[in-house]
């Protein structure tokens, strides 16, 4: 079982050398705030992390949360690291100042979330579902709604979730039936809820429920669901909680990871109606939610990042502490030292390193988007934000099935066993792929939203963007292998993105037959995009006798094993994607 450390150096190296935190800040007219600012709150967020966090993350996964008549019971030792982390102001880090929020970059809170996603994800499901209702609501809604549940939010004291599917209603939205019936100044909400992350516990005197239902006068499908705010506790004159609303949990679900963080099936109006009141304008609540979903997309993204980390870690240190080689003087020999170890360990750093600088890097675009004042330019940002929300959502989950079950692998028959740790890894992120949108959705997205309903233009641009990337490498007689590696990558994409645009029209099956593998290729190109600037800029420090230089020899090695191992997969992915639908789609239904 392995000790949580924060890799503050990678997380320091990207936001000042990929992310230009500093020029971030000037950019927001946020003086007061910089990169010693930043090093000081990842410092002190590394210490909770690793020190109160981390350590309730096996009594989380053995343990886990408990239905009792009172309501849900959360882990123990839960309770009291939630208090210490409300106590430190973490939970208003980057929420505005109105709202008694710090107004930190989005990028900075997205640091510090790793943080708390690799120390203990169970735990931190809570606060990301929160830091998502908050979105929502600043963006839609009412004075009234902002005033009485905002403040609580941001300053932690309240907890918010995300109530949207039911049991006849997953992805598919439009079949909810979930019902909101007008009666004076507020709705009385009716139906159940399924798989509501953190939906009830003891750890705040209030949970504040977003959920999705319809109005008796609603049209059918998804033109008809509106959004809800539905209190545990009702609110006093003085915004206090005060009586219990009529919704409850009836069930947690027997999950195969994440056992920390209840699961909850949650029930509104047993008992005459829930009250709830109505977030903006009736029947856009699912327009409204997809600021809290993707909001949570990219904070799933980071948690694939965070959960390969904690794996790695522990990979590590079992390869350098397991003797199993013997020399032929008698010795032994850490496993570290055999090439196939090595080789699993390697891409688990070179994968974690990629992924944590494009999700760092999605982050930041986000703060760009509300730092221009010309529109054309955030324009282009929220582009950019909207284009890598499914790649950092779908990639980066995907790759971390395959590092987690590499943390298994390194263990070899050690892993298998629970009491090591590396299992937890593996079972806990096995949920990544499948909440807040299937990788298949979010594959679906890229290639139509993003992609087609552009004619792959904004694609277009970020390919351009890579390119000149390429170019510095192919400058740097340094770097020669990782430019004609991304080259080759970047031939790849580019013919996979006409060859959809030629065909998508010809065929209504291509988008859906070939969007993972496009949107898995377009992820290790931006990977590589990553990892070639991160070359660069580690050369250049070194060059100038800047920085740890032991820290930048390594990011070199890593680079030029991502563009080594992973990049090429780019191009045996173009061959997937050309072979179009026809396989996929002829095997007739009874002989499955």
């Amino acid at each position: 079982m392995s000790d949580y450390k924060h890799p503050y150096r990678d997380a320091e190296f990207i936001l000042n050398e990929l992310v230009g935190f500093d020029q971030l800040c000037a950019d927001a007219g946020l003086e007061d705030i910089n990169s010693e600012l930043a090093d000081v709150i990842l410092t002190e967020a590394g210490k909770l992390g690793a020190d109160v966090l981390a350590p309730l993350n096996y009594i989380g996964d053995t343990q886990g949360a408990t239905l009792s008549p009172q309501g849900v019971v959360e882990t123990p030792g839960f309770s009291a690291a939630y208090a210490q982390y409300v106590e430190n102001g973490w939970p208003s880090l980057t929420a505005k100042e109105e709202f008694g929020g710090q107004n930190l970059p989005n990028v900075l809170g997205t640091a510090v979330n790793e943080i708390w996603h690799t120390a203990n994800m169970s735990f931190a499901l809570c606060p990301m579902l929160t830091q998502g209702a908050i979105e929502s609501l600043v963006h839609h809604g009412s004075d009234a709604l902002k005033q009485n549940y905002l403040p609580k939010l941001v300053s932690g004291e309240w907890t918010g979730t995300m109530n949207l599917t039911e049991p006849d209603a997953g992805s598919d939205l439009a079949a909810i039936k979930a019902r909101a019936t007008p009666e004076g100044d507020h709705y009385r909400i009716t139906g159940q809820k399924i798989f509501i992350t953190w939906g009830d516990h003891q750890m705040t005197e209030n949970i504040v429920h977003l959920v999705l239902a319809r109005l008796p006068d609603a049209p059918a499908g998804v033109k008809g669901i509106s959004l809800f705010i539905v209190p545990k506790f009702l609110l006093d004159e003085q915004g206090n909680p005060a009586q219990l609303n009529d919704v409850s949990c009836v069930s947690l679900e027997h999950k195969l990871g994440i056992h920390g963080s209840p699961t909850c099936v949650m029930s509104f109006g047993d008992n005459g109606g829930a009250v709830g009141y109505i977030v903006g304008e009736p029947h856009q609540g699912l327009s409204y939610m997809f600021t809290m979903m993707n909001h949570a997309r990219q904070s799933v993204g980071l948690q694939g990042v965070a959960i390969s980390e904690r794996s790695y870690q522990l990979a590590v240190q079992y390869a350098k502490d397991r003797l199993q080689g013997t020399r032929k003087d008698g010795s032994r020999f850490p496993i570290i030292d055999f090439p196939d170890v090595r080789r699993m360990l390697m891409q688990m750093k070179a994968s974690i390193e990629a992924m944590r600088g494009l999700a760092y890097i999605a982050a930041a675009e986000t703060d760009r988007v509300h730092s221009t004042t010309d529109t054309s330019q955030a324009k282009h940002h929220q582009d950019r934000v909207d284009l890598l929300t499914p790649i950092v959502k779908g990639w980066i989950t995907e790759v971390a099935q395959e590092l987690t079950y590499l943390g298994v692998q390194v263990h070899g028959g050690m892993g298998f066993i629970e009491e090591t740790g590396a299992a937890q890894h593996y079972r806990d992120a096995r949920i990544l792929t499948i909440y807040e949108g299937t990788t298949g959705i979010q594959a679906l997205d890229l290639v139509g939203r993003k992609t087609l309903m552009n004619k792959g233009t904004v694609l277009s641009a970020l390919l351009d963007e890579i390119a000149q990337v390429q170019q510095e490498l192919a400058a740097s007689s340094a770097l020669q292998n990782e430019a004609r590696a991304l080259d080759t990558a970047l031939i790849a994409a580019h013919e996979a993105l006409q060859w959809l645009l030629d065909n998508a029209e010809k065929d209504a099956s291509v988008a859906g037959s070939i969007s993972v593998n496009f949107m898995m290729m377009m992820g290790y190109v931006c990977g590589g995009w990553v990892m070639g600037q991160s070359a660069l800029k580690a050369q250049a420090l070194l060059n100038a006798g800047q920085g740890d230089s032991a820290f930048l020899h390594s990011k070199l090695i890593t680079s030029a094993f991502y563009c080594d191992h992973l990049l090429p997969r780019a191009t045996g992915l173009l061959a997937v994607i050309k072979a179009g639908s026809q396989s996929v789609m002829s095997l007739p239904n009874d002989q499955f």
